[in-house]
Formats: structure tokens, sequence, C-alpha cells
């Protein structure tokens, strides 16, 4: 059974494409081969780590990637931005894609507060993305 690629990309591939990426790993079955990438990547943010690993995963395997690695070079069945930034500033002819899909998440970085309340929003954000990936491999395996 071959594997759709599926390449989730946000702006810094520090929370929400690394979050995406690690539940579509969890969720996704032999089905998909999931990626993340950025645009500015800058390092996996330490509260995206702990929050991921509060539900039982570990990123230990994952690192920010520019997507430059793949430009060209990887064949996607898609291409999923998770933030506005991204999908702006994305180039419209990006070889190798299938589909191309656009998810708006907030970005949990740059939210201001107290730890905790920073925290709380990695969590709501963490939420929407496993919930998100659940109902859209719910409708792609139906059809």
């Amino acid at each position: 059974m071959i594997k759709a690629k599926v390449l989730f990309l946000c702006t810094g591939n520090s929370a929400r494409s690394q979050m995406a990426e690690a539940f579509l790993r969890k969720y996704g079955g032999n089905e998909f081969e999931p990626y993340s990438a950025g645009l500015e990547p800058k390092g996996i943010h330490p509260h995206t780590k702990r929050v991921m690993e509060e539900v039982g995963i570990e990123l230990s395997g994952q690192h920010s990637k520019h997507v430059k690695e793949y430009m060209g070079k990887v064949h996607f069945g898609y291409l999923i931005t998770v933030c506005n930034e991204a999908e702006e500033s994305c180039p419209t002819t990006f070889p190798g894609i299938g589909r191309r899909l656009q998810w708006s998440f907030e970005d949990p970085a740059a939210f201001v507060g107290s730890e905790d309340d920073k925290l709380a929003k990695f969590r709501e954000v963490r939420d929407q993305i496993e919930q998100h990936i659940k109902a859209w491999l719910a409708e792609v395996r139906d059809n």
C-alpha cells in the first residue's frame, strides 16, 4: 500500500505544524506519511513538547525543517497550511503537490500572558488540531 505523503506547513515549524504531524502519525495508520516544515524554522517550542507529552505523544523524532528541504524533491499528496501567514507566503506553484488545503490555527507561541496562560493556549490549539485531524481523516476515509 502506498502511503499518501502530507506536509503541514506553518511559519516557524515550532508548534502547530509539529502537532499536526504528530497527530497524523498517531491517527493516520498506514495510510499517511506525515511531514512538517516552516517558512522560517525556529526549533520546536518547549511548550509544544510539554503539551504533546501530556497526551502521550513524544516529539523526540521530530525537528524543525525549512520548507526548501522538500520543495521539488518530494511529491506530497497534500500540502496543508496551518496558519494564515504560511498560506499567504507559500509559493502558489509548489512542485509535487497533489492537493492544497488551509487550516488556520492561532499561533500559541505568540500568545502573551503568564506561564499558566501560555500553556493553556498551547493546550487549546493542540486540542483543536487533534480534533481537526480526526475530522479530516474521517472525511478522507469516507471518500
